[in-house]
């Protein structure tokens, strides 16, 4: 920092006249909360969420001769990320894994989109 900089003062948090320290965890969980109820509006609206293992491509007429039990080759490799789509938009990559008897997707990363 050069001497030409401007300096702005900090407020002294010890002095008598600093402003009270809030509860953070009360003050966490009214962020939380509010979040939550400026949120609802939006909690009725359905999107289409798609979880891309990987893609192929064929002939319509390979495609007709596909039976039970045929094993298609992806273009990923085994342990490769995923990609997330929410109404055909890529959102996140993430991992396919096993809860109880079931299978589900964990979100690693989030791709933050870029607006136009």
């Amino acid at each position: 920092m050069s001497d030409n900089d401007s300096k702005i003062p900090l407020q002294d948090l010890n002095s008598a006249d600093a402003p009270p320290m809030a509860d953070e965890s009360n003050h966490d969980d009214e962020q939380t909360s509010r979040a939550a109820a400026d949120l609802e509006a939006v909690f009725d609206v359905p999107v289409q969420v798609s979880a891309v293992l990987g893609r192929s491509k064929m002939d319509v007429g390979e495609l007709l001769k596909l039976g039970p039990g045929t094993v298609l080759e992806l273009d990923r490799k085994v342990g490769e990320a995923i990609d997330i789509y929410v109404n055909n938009r890529l959102v996140a990559r993430g991992e396919v894994v096993l809860v109880e008897d079931k299978l589900g997707v964990t979100m690693t990363e989030i791709i933050k989109a870029e607006r136009a």
